[in-house]
């Protein structure tokens, strides 16, 4: 199938809008699709988030930012994009960050972004190049800008981030359905948004590197920090915010099950404090190792009984497929999740809870089942991987001509163009 997918592309090149930076710590589809591109022979120009909410006059994490990306921008934008990765540059957009909404902002905004990647266009001889974006913040800088198919990829409803100018969203996401050739989401519920204006989406679920995770089950010691600690072990891997991690349930459940051992790995956001997160590291069966790199994950994962998604539900998190659901499957790990939209289909190794007590119980028929063997765990991911995701979304984009999935149910986790 990889060949079929070269075979039909009129270009080796890509421009990608991304809403994440690519030296967060933690990444996401948007660095994982451009290195899988890269290397498969694309070159990649990864255009670093915009900023889609105004900053926050009183937030020191906001301003930090900012500076670091008026430095990064200078760079990028007036000498050259640097090259992070094989075949991947990163432009770092310079621009006005606040007031988006205002109209001669985002004229300005939209004018130098589309000048840096004219310029980066020409100087790299980038032929009619693939645009592929995670928002819709884009569309001013590639007018005259000759380039192939435009993708979208949905992977979060962005419009119920707070701080979002909501109209100003909807509108220019509006605009982005119309022009787009094949459109990609994570979640039904985003499927169901952009079938409105675009006939030819379809969903995907999140997918994972299952060579990488699928470590955890080759036998081998568990880092000492994570040894010391009594089993069962239960994790949560990921940034702790506490606008996507319910806290209060984990706070609930772990003091009804002292005996079970409550595993954080990850750091709360720059400039987050959270009551419930102090609380929870006052509980001596809750464990914080704090940020662990994604070449170490395995290792810890190796240690592991069972794999947590406590996510909060709210407008935002409700329709989110969670990356770490196929991570967790691929380490051997069962999973247990709260009733997020992708929870409705009952998929292999998922249980879920939606109050404490719910969750226990939850966990504790994952315990009896016991940590996946290999075959298991590669039955249970399937062909959920970068390299068979990509290929797939490159068919519906090449191929003349696609039917729309538009009967496609919660469960089409291997929906084929």
């Amino acid at each position: 199938m990889a060949e079929v997918a070269h075979a039909r592309r009129r270009t080796s090149d890509c421009i990608l809008f991304s809403t994440a930076d690519w030296d967060e710590p933690y990444w996401t589809n948007k660095q994982h699709t451009a290195r899988i591109l890269a290397q498969n022979g694309w070159r990649v120009l990864y255009v670093e988030s915009p900023g889609l909410r105004s900053p926050k006059v009183s937030s020191g994490k906001d301003w930090a930012r900012i500076w670091r990306r008026l430095w990064s921008g200078l760079r990028s934008n007036f000498v050259a994009p640097p090259q992070r990765d094989r075949h991947v540059w990163v432009l770092s957009p310079l621009m006005i960050p606040a007031k988006h909404h205002w109209p001669m902002v985002r004229m300005f905004n939209q004018a130098l972004l589309k000048w840096s990647i004219a310029r980066f266009a020409r100087s790299h001889r980038f032929s009619d190049p693939l645009v592929w974006t995670y928002h819709p913040f884009m569309l001013g800088a590639i007018e005259n800008l000759p380039h192939g198919a435009l993708v979208y990829h949905c992977v979060d409803d962005l419009a119920a981030i707070p701080g979002v100018d909501v109209e100003a969203f909807e509108r220019a996401q509006q605009r982005l359905l119309a022009q787009s050739k094949a459109v990609f989401t994570t979640a039904i519920a985003l499927r169901d948004q952009c079938l409105r204006y675009n006939a030819n989406t379809h969903y995907f679920a999140n997918v994972v590197d299952a060579h990488h995770f699928g470590q955890a089950l080759q036998p081998g010691a568990v880092p000492h920090d994570l040894a010391s600690i009594p089993g069962p072990r239960l994790i949560y891997h990921g940034v702790l915010s506490d606008f996507k991690v319910d806290f209060s349930l984990i706070h609930e459940a772990a003091k009804r099950r002292p005996d079970w051992h409550w595993i954080f790995i990850g750091e709360e956001r720059e400039g987050q404090r959270s009551e419930m997160v102090a609380r929870l590291k006052t509980l001596p069966n809750v464990h914080f190792l704090g940020y662990r790199s994604y070449a170490q994950l395995p290792s810890y994962l190796r240690g592991m009984d069972v794999g947590l998604l406590p996510t909060l539900l709210n407008s935002y998190t409700r329709s989110m497929f969670p990356m770490k659901f196929f991570e967790y499957l691929a380490a051997g790990l069962p999973v247990v999740a709260t009733p997020l939209d992708f929870t409705r289909e009952r998929l292999a190794g998922l249980e879920v809870g939606d109050t404490p007590d719910a969750f226990i119980e939850a966990i504790e028929q994952q315990l009896r089942r016991g940590r996946l063997d290999p075959d298991e765990a590669r039955q249970y991911v399937g062909d959920n991987t970068w390299d068979a995701r990509t290929v797939k979304m490159l068919d519906c984009v090449w191929a003349e001509a696609i039917e729309p999935s538009t009967t496609a149910l919660p469960g089409d986790l291997k929906l084929e163009c």
